[in-house]
This record gives C-alpha cells, sequence and structure tokens, in this order.
C-alpha cells in the first residue's frame, strides 16, 4: 500500500456505522448505557480517522515508518479501547478482569501512541517544492 488513505477511510467508515447503530440502539431502547462507547467510537473511531485519511490525502506525507506506525497505532488503539470499554462497562463475557484492563489500557495507550505520531508527523512534515 502506498498510502494510508483508504485503509483509514474503511476504518472511520466501520466505526461510523457500529457507533450509528448503537446510538440507534440507545434511542430505541431508552436506555443510555452504551453512550461513553458511543461517544468515543463515534469520535475516535469516526472522527480521528477520516480526519488522519484527509491529511494523508490533502498533503503528500511520504508513508514511512512514522506514518505506517500512526496508522496502525490509530486503528488497533481505537479498536482495543472501545472494546475495552464494553468489556470493562457493559459485558465482560467472564473474562478475566485483568484481560478486559489489559485490551482497555492496551487500546488507549496504543491510540495515544498514534496522538503523538500524528503530532510528530506533523512537524516533520514538508511541503514538496
Amino acid at each position: 500500500m502506498k498510502n494510508p488513505v483508504k485503509l483509514l477511510l474503511v476504518f472511520a467508515g466501520i466505526f461510523g456505522l457500529i457507533g450509528s447503530l448503537m446510538g440507534a440502539h440507545m434511542a430505541g431502547s431508552g436506555s443510555y448505557a452504551l453512550r461513553p462507547i458511543h461517544a468515543h467510537i463515534l469520535v475516535v473511531g469516526w472522527l480521528s480517522l477520516f480526519s488522519w485519511s484527509v491529511f494523508y490525502k490533502v498533503f503528500d506525507v511520504e508513508y514511512n515508518a512514522l506514518s505506517k506506525f500512526h496508522v496502525w497505532s490509530a486503528i488497533i488503539g481505537t479498536t482495543g479501547l472501545v472494546i475495552g470499554m464494553f468489556l470493562t462497562n457493559v459485558i465482560s463475557f467472564n473474562l478475566p478482569e485483568v484481560f478486559t484492563l489489559i485490551v482497555y489500557i492496551g487500546g488507549g495507550v496504543a491510540l495515544l501512541l498514534s496522538f503523538v505520531a500524528f503530532f510528530v508527523q506533523t512537524i516533520l512534515y514538508q511541503p514538496k517544492k
């Protein structure tokens, strides 16, 4: 893959669909137990991944090791964070608490690292002349 635009767009679409379905379920059921997960899926999963896709499309950024780290830590981090939130706060499926916390915290740390990588990416960006 030469650039991450399509990959980030697809994952943004997946998270957008899941978040919208969760919102529809909450509205229909009258229960807002999924509200924090719904918000994180839409803000981090849909909005952030979409905006990063636009960044890589609009700015001619070299798809190097930093870019790859940013993209994959964003996807893995968002997935881990929202699954961990779900397992910790909604249904644990009788999984050990230590496992659900590792998924939750690990996802959050990976996502945080992706934001740091994006920040570094923006500092290092040099427009081509």
